[in-house]
Parts: structure tokens; C-alpha cells; sequence
């Protein structure tokens, strides 16, 4: 069985944890994505979670469901969530999924950190 390479790396500065994604999110690393970031978020007081897919090569349903879930969760507790990077292909799926309805978008991490700080 093949073991998926780790898909995240996580930073934390002044109440907003910033998630940098890479690769093909599929079906393969959608448990694992989901336990690195629930295993960050129980970690850190946040205030916001600022998710940087600008590695993101792909990304299917089950990832998106794994980021929506993360949303409710954050949202519940009084912080929200951006997106930074989207790459065409994954900017769209995003689109259609209806999450750039629900989270902001931003062109880098430093911008989103300066709108939600």
C-alpha cells in the first residue's frame, strides 16, 4: 500500500493558524488531511485559519468535504477560514463547490493575515 507523503505544514501566528497544503488532495489523503488538521486546530487558540493551497496540484470531493467540515467546526467556535493561492483548477472546484461563497480569498498569506489581524 502506498503511504501518502505528508499534505500539510502548519504555522501559528497571533490567534490565526495558517495550513500550507500541497499535491493532489483525493480520497487517498482526505483522512489524513483531516486528522493533521484537527490534531493543529485542538492545538492553538484561533481566531482564524487561513488555508494556503497555492500547492495544490488537485483537488476532488472529499478534501472539500474534509475543508467544509473544518469551516463548521471553526465557525461554531467564533473563527473563520480563507483561502490563499487557488490555482485555476482548484480555484474552480472551490467555485462550484460554493466555498468562495462562504471563506474569503486572498492572492498571499500576508494579505490575508493583515485582513484578519
Amino acid at each position: 500500500m502506498n503511504v501518502p507523503k505528508k499534505v500539510i505544514e502548519v504555522d501559528f501566528r497571533d490567534g490565526t493558524l495558517i495550513a500550507r497544503l500541497e499535491g493532489e488532495l483525493d480520497l487517498q489523503v482526505a483522512d489524513l488531511l483531516r486528522a493533521e488538521l484537527e490534531r493543529a486546530i485542538g492545538r492553538y487558540p484561533l481566531r482564524h485559519l487561513v488555508l494556503n493551497l497555492g500547492r495544490v496540484t488537485y483537488m476532488d470531493s472529499s478534501c472539500l468535504g474534509v475543508i467544509l467540515g473544518r469551516y463548521k467546526r471553526l465557525a461554531q467556535m467564533g473563527a473563520g477560514v480563507s483561502l490563499v493561492g487557488l490555482q485555476p483548477q482548484v480555484r474552480k472546484v472551490c467555485e462550484l463547490s460554493g466555498l468562495l461563497r462562504i471563506m474569503n480569498e486572498y492572492g498571499s498569506e500576508e494579505e490575508a493575515l493583515a485582513r484578519v489581524g
